[in-house]
């Protein structure tokens, strides 16, 4: 059985590494879905919950904040300037970061940071919720 070696790396080093059966990510183009044998690929991504089944059949969610996905001969890079996994995320502390967002955003605060900020705290929640079952 052909697997993809896959890792996802952020600015502070490898957040997630391992054997893969599967990858979902989220391009600036929409959802993408990785098997072993793709297709060359390089894309954009957006903040997102990725989404990986293990080869043991387990499932990571991991929490990226943008940056690019690359794929080349089963090997899967998504590469961030954040990434984190999402068992590791403090679901209270991601919806309270949430909720700060989007009040900034809410009173006027529509610059790029500020989006970013709301995107990537937004993908938090959704990736903390996603690891507790919800």
């Amino acid at each position: 059985m052909t697997v993809l070696q896959v890792e996802v790396v952020a600015a502070e080093g490898i957040a997630w590494q391992g054997e893969a059966l599967s990858v979902i990510a989220r391009t600036t183009e929409g959802d993408i879905g990785i098997l072993p044998n793709h297709e060359p690929l390089l894309a954009s991504l957006t903040p997102c919950a990725a989404e990986v089944l293990t080869a043991d059949g387990n499932r990571e969610v991991v929490v990226v904040d943008g940056g690019f996905i690359s794929v080349s001969d089963n090997r899967v890079s998504l590469l961030a300037q954040f990434a984190r996994v999402a068992a590791e995320i403090d679901l209270k502390a991601a919806e309270h970061e949430l909720a700060a967002a989007e009040k900034r955003l809410n009173a006027g605060e529509i610059d790029d940071e500020t989006r970013h900020h709301f995107l990537r705290a937004q993908a938090q929640v959704k990736a903390a919720r996603m690891a507790q079952g919800h």
